[in-house]
């Protein structure tokens, strides 16, 4: 809204930011402003441990390039009617992305106050704030919490929050640049591995006791009982694979995926060089050429001077956004790697 991008946002069941996505640069109190929407991880299309390594990518990328983020935001729906477990560990997961040290910067965003009551919405926002289990624990430690109307005044007022941060590093860019170290000895790749683990015993147990099951059927010659379970068994397994392979894949796929980025990057950055500079040299000849008009002597009328010193400001004003920063670049190399075009 406040950038008047179009990315793609979700309206059904499915999630549309399957990719990291970067708006387009916008000014707000004069501070030059770009936007980064990155996937949850309760993703339908992609797994945790694919969302985790996006994302640590495209931090680790900006970092080793000096960039730091001077806000952070999480949204929450106020209209769910509970923080189920999907939710509890997507903010889980977002906490150890940033770390202790960053939440300060962190707003959370609550938004689609108009799917509720004001009554309902508000003692829902009291609860998240004042429960261990929910945002009190980053409240105590600076990180804020505000509401989205979903107005561009809204929209303004909480970035209004962000603008003066001063930029800090996420814990898991320390972890993966200065530390060096695997995704996977990450705090946030140490977590996900642990709840991998946990849902591939969970697979295990319940593969063996549809195995018991299974021997009864057969004990019972109830026929269609076995088929059923034979098929409740073909997919236990195949998860068990999914999630086995998952957790073997984190590290491997982090550094191939991080390779190809900075691959792309690096061919992008050779590309946009020459580029640059042929839209700086135009940009310069437009320049020049209205300040020569400006300064011959057959303006005719104060209102022919006043039309190329609007024309000349706009051209200065705007000169800048032509040029694409590096937010954009990596965004773009992002959906190269990713396989997904904004």
């Amino acid at each position: 809204m406040i950038s008047g991008s179009h990315l793609r946002i979700g309206k059904g069941l499915k999630s549309c930011t399957s990719v990291v996505q970067v708006a387009e640069t916008f000014y707000m109190d004069g501070r030059r402003i770009q936007l980064i929407d990155t996937p949850g991880f309760d993703d339908t299309t992609k797994s945790d441990a694919e969302v985790l390594r996006m994302i640590a990518a495209f931090l680790a990328t900006t970092y080793e390039a000096g960039k730091k983020l001077a806000g952070v935001i999480y949204m929450h729906r106020i209209s769910d009617f509970r923080m189920g477990g999907i939710s509890t560990r997507n903010f889980k997961m977002f906490r150890e992305l940033c770390g202790e040290s960053t939440l300060k910067n962190v707003v959370i965003v609550t938004n689609m106050w108009g799917e509720v009551s004001k009554e309902v919405g508000e003692a829902r926002e009291a609860e998240l704030v004042r429960e261990d289990i929910f945002f009190k624990p980053v409240l105590e430690k600076g990180a804020q919490i505000l509401r989205h109307g979903n107005t561009l005044a809204s929209a303004q007022r909480i970035l209004g929050h962000l603008l003066n941060n001063h930029p800090k590093s996420l814990q898991i860019q320390r972890e993966l640049v200065d530390q060096k170290k695997d995704i996977s000895q990450t705090v946030a790749g140490a977590e996900l591995n642990r709840e991998l683990m946990a849902q591939a015993e969970k697979h295990r147990k319940e593969m063996i006791a549809l195995q018991d099951e299974m021997k009864e059927a057969i004990r019972l010659r109830d026929e269609e009982t076995r088929k059923e379970l034979e098929v409740e068994s073909k997919r236990l397994s195949e998860e068990l694979r999914r999630v086995q392979e998952e957790s073997q894949k984190l590290a491997s796929n982090y550094n191939a995926e991080k390779a190809r980025l900075e691959q792309h990057m690096r061919a992008m950055n050779e590309a946009a060089v020459e580029e640059n500079q042929r839209a700086i040299a135009a940009y310069r000849l437009q320049v020049q050429q209205l300040e020569d008009r400006l300064n011959q002597r057959s303006l005719e009328s104060a209102g022919e001077k006043a039309d190329i010193l609007r024309k000349l400001e706009e051209l200065k004003r705007e000169g800048p956004k032509r040029f694409g920063g590096f937010f954009t670049k990596i965004g773009n190399a992002m959906d190269r790697v990713f396989g997904i075009g904004i």
